[in-house]
């Protein structure tokens, strides 16, 4: 190509797009990020981190210790008449801490974080599709919808769920994966303040326990985010009204919690959510996809952002080894090992997730887990290392079983 306007255009700048963003300039390479919003932009999010998440930002250099950062200690698990705190494990891979901050700010600054380490971000530019090279059928660039056009060696999608980008290239939706929604709404609650992030595991439709879960997170500014995650895997999945659901659940909490209209300061809002690779192939001539944009999200908890974050540092590694190769046919080699080396991260964890959420979608599954699961408490902490991917590699006997049956599943 004789004129490029960046050696590699990342499209996106939630988590996924900004950590790709951030690597790759750390690397050397000139990185156009082009965000269709304006910061700051609300995203809709529980606004929970897991360690996992947390330690993506510390690698970053991100300050978790600036204020605005609410710290927590753990989970709070709520269900089948038990309630009880489960801290996050103490692992040498992650920290012990897990961190509340809500997306109108968060996404802001790590992408501004990108922008110090020399990533060049604009802000109002909406992606309308990819620009093909007439000869390969590679992807050398993108269209925006003020008719402008911006060309790159490389083009990384952190487009979100929709992304127009991995659509525009043919790559669409895999059906036999799960997906989840999530709707949430804030509060003006005494539950803002919190050492623990809440998790109520039975979710009624009448008489119908649904597979998810709901949440209470405190934000620490007099809110909480206050919200429900469910899995399609249920016969009643495509029925149910989610916001009236939320509704539904807040008015059953008790009165003092404050879940009422007139406390409500922000509308219930809704999002998808993409689990398990359910876009494929992760790389595909000339476009690279990270985050949401390749269905990178925990089917086990509904976590996105640390797989976001963890992604895209994944696709920056490859993308620099890739661009300092002396061929094109070289440099299209190591781009095609992206996908396997996303499947040996994450594959096999991720069918178990399938298996899981294929399981607890029916009632009696769920019921019986809920029930006879609770009560034990070393079964619990297993529990909340298997789904949070909370595990050290040479730990101890929980992180040992989960490392091998996430080894021997089949790659997702």
């Amino acid at each position: 190509m004789s004129t490029v306007d960046a050696d590699v255009i990342v499209v996106g700048a939630g988590p996924a797009g900004s950590a790709a963003a951030f690597y790759l300039a750390q690397a050397g390479l000139d990185v156009l990020l082009l965000e269709k919003t304006r910061f700051p932009r609300e995203k809709v999010c529980g606004d929970g981190l897991t360690p996992r998440a947390v330690k993506q930002l510390q690698n970053m250099g991100v300050d978790v210790d600036a204020p605005g950062w609410v710290r927590n200690k753990g989970l709070r698990v709520v269900g089948g008449g038990h309630r009880f705190e489960l801290d996050w494990p103490q692992l040498e891979r992650f920290p012990d801490f897990g961190l509340v901050r809500t997306r109108m700010d968060f996404d802001e600054i790590v992408a501004a974080n990108a922008v110090k380490n020399g990533v060049r971000m604009m802000e109002g530019v909406t992606v309308t599709g990819p620009v093909l090279d007439d000869r390969s059928g590679h992807i050398v660039g993108v269209t925006t919808k003020d008719g402008r056009t911006y060309r790159s060696r490389l083009v990384v999608a952190a487009d979100g769920n929709s992304t127009r980008l991995a659509v525009g290239m043919g790559l669409h939706k895999r059906e036999d994966r799960p997906m989840g929604v999530a709707v949430r709404t804030y509060f003006e609650s005494p539950r803002h303040d919190d050492d623990y992030l809440e998790i109520w595991l039975e979710l009624w439709d009448g008489d119908t326990l649904l597979p998810g879960y709901g949440w209470v997170f405190g934000v620490g500014d007099g809110t909480a985010n206050v919200g429900l995650g469910l899995l399609n895997t249920s016969a009643q999945f495509k029925n149910i009204d989610y916001r009236d659901l939320l509704r539904r659940w807040c008015k059953a909490m008790p009165a003092d919690w404050g879940f009422t209209e007139e406390n409500m300061t922000a509308p219930i809002r809704g999002a998808a959510l993409p689990m398990a690779f359910n876009r494929q192939p992760h790389y595909t001539r000339g476009l690279v996809l990270v985050g949401d944009s390749g269905g990178s999200i925990n089917p086990f908890n509904g976590e996105g952002i640390a797989y976001a974050m963890e992604t895209g540092e994944i696709a920056a590694e490859v993308i620099a080894k890739a661009l300092k190769g002396t061929t094109p046919a070289q440099r299209e080699r190591t781009l095609r090992t992206y996908p396997k080396t996303l499947k040996d991260a994450y594959g096999g964890y991720f069918t178990l997730g399938r298996l899981f959420v294929e399981a607890i979608g029916k009632p009696g599954l769920m019921s019986f887990g809920t029930r006879h699961g609770l009560p034990h408490p070393r079964l619990m902490r297993f529990a909340l290392k298997l789904l949070g991917n909370l595990t050290d590699r040479r730990g101890d006997a929980s992180d040992k079983i989960i490392n091998a049956l996430s080894k021997v599943a089949p790659p997702a």
